[in-house]
């Protein structure tokens, strides 16, 4: 498997806040496509989206660098794969399962990763 992706043998990693289903929607984003989870470089812990993170952690949200652009930091809440900022930035499905991501949250791609602009 291409390093940018690594599936989830066993045990998916937790993912915090309100979340709704198996598949990481929460209350706040809960499309058919809102299957993502964001590992936040603050905290090392998953969460479904930035309001999430705002309403249930003890701290301020950071961006990921730059300059960190290969680490595992988004799973896919279809099946658990985790992706790569960058791979996760180059796409709009899963790479493992083809699970399609909602393209909107390009969006809020500033609030999670650093960006050139």
């Amino acid at each position: 498997m291409p390093e940018s992706i690594r599936r989830e043998s066993r045990v998916s990693p937790r993912v915090l806040g309100p979340v709704i289903d198996e598949m990481t929607r929460c209350v706040h984003y809960q499309t058919a496509v809102d299957i993502v989870a964001i590992k936040f470089a603050c905290c090392n812990e998953y969460y479904p989206c930035h309001l999430c993170h705002a309403e249930t952690a003890d701290h301020p949200a950071e961006q990921w660098p730059l300059g960190e652009r290969n680490q595992e930091a988004v799973l896919c809440g279809a099946c658990g794969t985790e992706l790569t900022i960058e791979s996760y930035l180059a796409t709009n499905e899963c790479l493992n399962c083809r699970a399609p991501f909602n393209e909107r949250c390009r969006l809020h791609a500033h609030l999670y990763f650093e960006t050139e602009d």
